[in-house]
């Protein structure tokens, strides 16, 4: 029986109409590729990487340059007062001045001039903390406090320590109190810029934002303010070390008395004392080597920790 359907088969070259794909569909099947490779992307973006750097890249990168450094210098050293470019009294070998080391080791006394110093700058620069840290803030939030003292702030900074011994002499005696007095008046100013620094610094659409959201005043301060501030504020707190630790040092090398105990600054005041070029060097080492320390144990960790939770440091 013939057929009634009128419409022409599809050729054996020429496919049906239903088996070509549609433009729409096309389009569609595109987008949805490329959506999901955008959503694959930012996936990969937000995953932490948990890889553990090798032990032995991190003695490459990190211990390596420093200890080359180091031995470097030594060698120098050691040429120079080999070759005899000053006198024996006025610049000895690293072997002299590691004399003087073992010497204080053996003695008993090593530890005990380092700790008072350390812990004198520690207590320091906490209070410096303390009181830094509101000033800080009070500078940064009210205008009319900024052009009151805030030039003041800038002047004390850029004041030698050094020159605060005299008059806290004066004021307070041969005391821990004296030694105290000069640290804060070195560290508060640098602490207080630093974290005026920045707030100063910190985007004005996050306050927008803290205040569509009801966070203002304290809790402000508390949950807008000072997390955008965090990095100029460490910076601060990084000088504001340097400060008291140099401030106190100026204390130590100028007042002398028995009820101050002895410290590293009494201890390079010593040696200065008695022409003994081996004790003036092996303090000013100790001096260098604290500091670099406090900075490497404390304030690096907490930097790079601030910085890569921020997305500014990569994961190494």
């Amino acid at each position: 029986m013939a057929s009634t359907d009128s419409r022409p088969e599809a050729s054996a070259d020429r496919p049906a109409a239903s088996d070509v794909p549609k433009a729409s569909d096309g389009g569609n099947a595109s987008d949805a590729s490329d959506l999901a490779g955008l959503e694959a992307g930012l996936d990969a973006l937000d995953t932490r990487t948990t890889q553990r750097t090798p032990l032995s890249r991190v003695l490459r990168d990190k211990l390596l340059p420093p200890v080359v450094a180091i031995v470097l210098v030594v060698a120098v050293w050691q040429l120079v007062y080999v070759l005899g470019v000053k006198e024996d009294y006025q610049l000895p070998g690293p072997l002299q001045v590691w004399g003087a080391v073992a010497d204080l080791w053996y003695k008993g006394t090593l530890f005990e001039v380092i700790w008072t110093s350390v812990s004198r700058g520690v207590l320091g620069f906490l209070v410096a903390v303390a009181i830094g840290t509101p000033l800080g803030l009070l500078v940064s939030q009210v205008k009319l406090v900024r052009a009151a003292i805030g030039p003041i702030l800038t002047g004390l900074q850029s004041l030698p320590s050094v020159a605060w011994v005299p008059a806290a002499i004066i004021w307070f005696g041969l005391t821990d109190s004296m030694i105290y007095a000069v640290v804060l008046l070195g560290a508060v100013p640098s602490i207080a810029n630093g974290l005026v620094a920045g707030v100063d610094q910190t985007p004005p659409l996050y306050l927008r934002a803290g205040h569509v959201i009801g966070a203002t005043g304290i809790r402000g301060i508390r949950h807008i303010v000072l997390p955008a501030a965090l990095p100029g504020y460490l910076s601060g707190l990084k000088q504001g070390w340097a400060f008291s630790w140099r401030s106190l040092m100026a204390a130590e090398i100028i007042a002398h008395s028995p009820d101050l105990g002895a410290g590293l600054g009494q201890l390079l005041e010593t040696g200065r004392a008695y022409q003994d070029m081996s004790v003036v060097l092996s303090a000013i080492l100790l001096i260098l080597v604290v500091g670099i320390a406090i900075d490497l144990l404390v304030f690096a960790p907490l930097e790079r920790h601030v910085l890569r939770t921020r997305g500014l440091l990569a994961a190494r």
